[in-house]
């Protein structure tokens, strides 16, 4: 089912090109970046602002839930981003498709920031929301494989694991950004300006860096092995169908490799932000937004830091022990979530930094791990539908589901669900021969 198609022209004029290293991990930095930077901007807003302005209940809880089911559309839209752009991505080439992704994206963040609200067109609102939400999802599920593959593509022997690292560090240094933002208009604007328009102004800021990273993109060569492909006529007509008819196991395990990552993660920021600054009398922490940003920033510095290092001792040591031994952590600080989380500000930016110091171990070497069992034919496709499958399993519904066991259990049950998706992840590491991870 190979593909006798040659070259095209702008495929051979890139073969006489050679990007440099810095070149390649720049082009795949920003572009994460600025992809993770507007799912941050809506995760943000999601629990900050939606609920007021899209969701209005008299009943808070309910409002927040229902914002957070919008949040969970771009998780399901992800797989078909997976499927549309890996299609094309191993088609006609990884920087074609890495543009039309970013644009995707962007565009979607900026009309989000341009969305009137429930009082002004009704239940149109948050239907235009939720398609809006879709189209960051389609970009981004048509992102993150087609990034991990300009590193480690580009990337000479022995050194995967640190190349595919470099795509990774986009989350902590987007979420930062975004974080970031809310922060200074929190602290620039009165709560009346912020919820009015304030909110609108980072969403709509993303076209100045969607702008930055087409630049940059487009000044990128196609990656060597693809070019290699296309000499072989290695290419295939249909990439989906080779991976479910070959990789099926490597696509399942690989899911279920990443569910513990996104657990932790969206557990770390888009639910603890969403409880820290629900009221006391409601049941939730008390905390101002100012000072809750404040401690999830912190910790997203120790995930940047970690995410360099895990690469670092992927290539050491192996990607499979590095993936073996954050997971066990995390199932271990599962068990001391919720006691971290309620004592006090210190036990807060604790559980911060413990929490998303594993969330860079793991997610470190988990980019090169996902992509490593498929050939060069099928990889943007087979990488990218298991991380994206891995984020409906494991991110998609964590921030409601852990909202449901806070409101009807307690913060205890939280951390034992952290627990159980750790249990998985590591059972199928452990069924993943050395090759495949």
């Amino acid at each position: 089912m190979t593909d006798a198609i040659s070259a095209s022209p702008t495929t051979a004029s890139n073969s006489a090109q050679v990007n440099s290293p810095a070149r390649v991990l720049i082009a795949s930095l920003v572009g994460t970046t600025i992809e993770f930077f507007d799912f941050y901007v809506y995760a943000t807003a999601a629990v900050l602002i939606f609920p007021h302005l899209f969701f209005p209940a008299s009943d808070s809880n309910a409002a927040t839930l229902q914002s957070l089911v919008t949040f969970s559309i771009a998780f399901f839209a992800r797989p078909i981003g997976a499927v549309v752009f890996g299609h094309f991505g191993d088609r006609i080439g990884r920087k074609a498709t890495l543009v039309a992704a970013l644009m995707t994206m962007g565009l979607s963040t900026v009309l989000i920031g341009m969305l009137p609200g429930y009082d002004a067109i009704g239940i149109a609102a948050p239907l235009l929301l939720a398609l809006c939400r879709f189209g960051q999802g389609l970009g981004l599920g048509g992102e993150w494989g087609g990034a991990v593959l300009l590193a480690t593509e580009n990337a000479p022997p022995g050194k995967r694991s640190w190349y595919a690292m470099f795509p990774q560090l986009g989350a902590p240094i987007g979420f930062i950004l975004s974080s970031g933002f809310f922060l200074i208009l929190a602290e620039t604007m009165s709560n009346e300006d912020f919820l009015d328009y304030g909110w609108r102004i980072p969403f709509i800021a993303s076209l100045a860096l969607v702008a930055v990273g087409l630049y940059v993109r487009l000044k990128i060569a196609e990656t060597p092995e693809f070019r290699k492909a296309v000499e072989k006529h290695e290419r295939v007509a249909v990439p989906i169908e080779v991976v479910f008819r070959g990789h099926l196991r490597s696509l399942i395990l690989g899911t279920f490799i990443a569910v513990a990552t996104f657990v932790l993660f969206y557990l770390m920021t888009v639910f603890t932000l969403s409880w820290g600054t629900t009221p006391l009398e409601k049941g939730g922490l008390g905390y101002t937004r100012e000072q809750f940003l404040v401690v999830q920033l912190v910790g997203v510095v120790f995930f940047g830091l970690t995410i360099p290092l895990s690469g670092w001792l992927s290539d050491l040591y192996s990607r499979r022990l590095i993936l073996t031994l954050t997971t066990i952590a995390i199932v271990i600080f599962g068990f001391f979530y919720a006691t971290l989380l309620t004592s006090g500000l210190t036990g807060a930016f604790l559980c911060s930094i413990i929490g998303l110091a594993l969330m860079g171990f793991t997610y470190g070497p988990i980019g090169a791990a996902l992509a490593a069992p498929f050939p060069t034919m099928v990889r943007y496709t087979g990488a990218s539908m298991t991380f994206n499958l891995g984020g409906i399993f494991g991110a998609s519904l964590a921030p409601y589901i852990a909202t449901w066991l806070a409101t009807h259990y307690s913060l205890d049950y939280v951390g034992y669900y952290l627990a159980a998706s750790a249990v998985i992840s590591l059972v199928c590491i452990r069924l993943s021969g050395r090759e495949e991870v």
